[in-house]
């Protein structure tokens, strides 16, 4: 039912990133999506056509900036763009997976901020509104002048194993940046945490140097923002099952996958590795050792929660219950 809405109705898009996810949040709401043709010219630049129209319309365009990430970004721009001047009531860009997150800061002289870069372009594109999850480094969300509801999955692997009925569990933060992420999963499934100490040489080089904490015949479980090529998460998995521990999971939220992650990970003491689809998983990416949880309610939610200007905190107040 639509409440307190400035806007009378509200349609779903979908670029080419995802669809399988944004056919399932359009589902949820009881919605089909949106008439939006997504292609390429001949000389790879990309041509977005709206085929139904959006005047005063409160619209969502659902786009993961994942792999092929300059390709999908473009495509959510140009989307907005012609929204824009097509006279929406209000643009929201949904994106799951927010690309070149990693990118927020001047780690050494002369490196750009990408990320408060793309924020910029979203920004210019005339997005009214940006609905995300898990950035890598929160403070993302001050790179934009516009609203950002900063969604968390962390609930939804929580809930996966509280249903595990595992016992002697320790959640393990496999670096110190991931710490808070470790408490918050913790504190609810009163379970202790554990540290993995490390040394990063090189980008995507990871040591292990110590663990922080008691593993020895315990099941751990690793958590992560994201997986990428898998050297931090597997080098962690590994020294906790060679300092004792009786089992080892891992979890995150974005599976990005790169490089010579599945080797790894398949080669690795995980025996599960649980991940949710804020981008799609090619299927020859997917092992036995793979669960894939769906983010699909969750944003489903919150869009409609958008729309009708409610609580967007309420969804972890009433919705996701151990």
């Amino acid at each position: 039912m639509m409440k307190n809405s400035l806007f009378g109705n509200y349609k779903v898009f979908a670029a080419n990133s995802h669809p399988g996810l944004a056919e399932e949040i359009a589902s949820i709401m009881g919605k089909p999506l949106g008439q939006l043709e997504v292609k390429k010219f001949s000389d790879g630049e990309t041509c977005v056509n709206l085929g139904e129209t959006v005047r005063g319309v409160d619209c969502f365009v659902i786009q993961s900036t994942c792999d092929p990430v300059n390709d999908n970004l473009m495509e959510l721009l140009i989307t907005i763009d012609a929204m824009k001047r097509a006279s929406a009531g209000r643009i929201s860009a949904v994106v799951p997976y927010y690309g070149y997150a990693r990118q927020d800061r001047k780690a050494k002289a002369r490196d750009p901020i990408t990320a408060k870069l793309v924020a910029d372009m979203l920004v210019a594109a005339g997005a009214d509104r940006i609905i995300t999850m898990d950035l890598h480094a929160a403070q993302i969300q001050g790179y934009f002048t516009i609203p950002v509801d900063h969604l968390i999955g962390l609930p939804i692997l929580r809930e996966y194993y509280s249903r595990q009925n595992l016992d002697d569990i320790v959640i393990v933060s496999p670096d110190h940046g991931s710490v808070p992420r470790a408490r918050n999963m913790a504190e609810p499934l009163n379970a202790p945490i554990a540290i993995v100490d490390k040394r990063r040489p090189k980008p995507n080089v990871s040591e292990i140097m110590n663990i922080i904490g008691d593993i020895e015949d315990k099941n751990c479980i690793l958590i992560d923002d994201m997986i990428d090529t898998a050297g931090t998460i597997t080098n962690a998995a590994n020294a906790l099952k060679d300092m004792g521990a009786r089992s080892v999971r891992a979890c995150a939220t974005h599976p990005v996958l790169s490089g010579p992650a599945i080797e790894r990970i398949e080669n690795s003491a995980i025996e599960e590795l649980v991940l949710l689809n804020t981008m799609p998983i090619p299927e020859e990416k997917l092992t036995d050792k793979m669960k894939v949880l769906s983010v699909g309610p969750v944003f489903a939610e919150a869009l409609t929660r958008i729309h009708n200007n409610e609580s967007i905190s309420k969804i972890y107040d009433e919705a996701v219950r151990f």
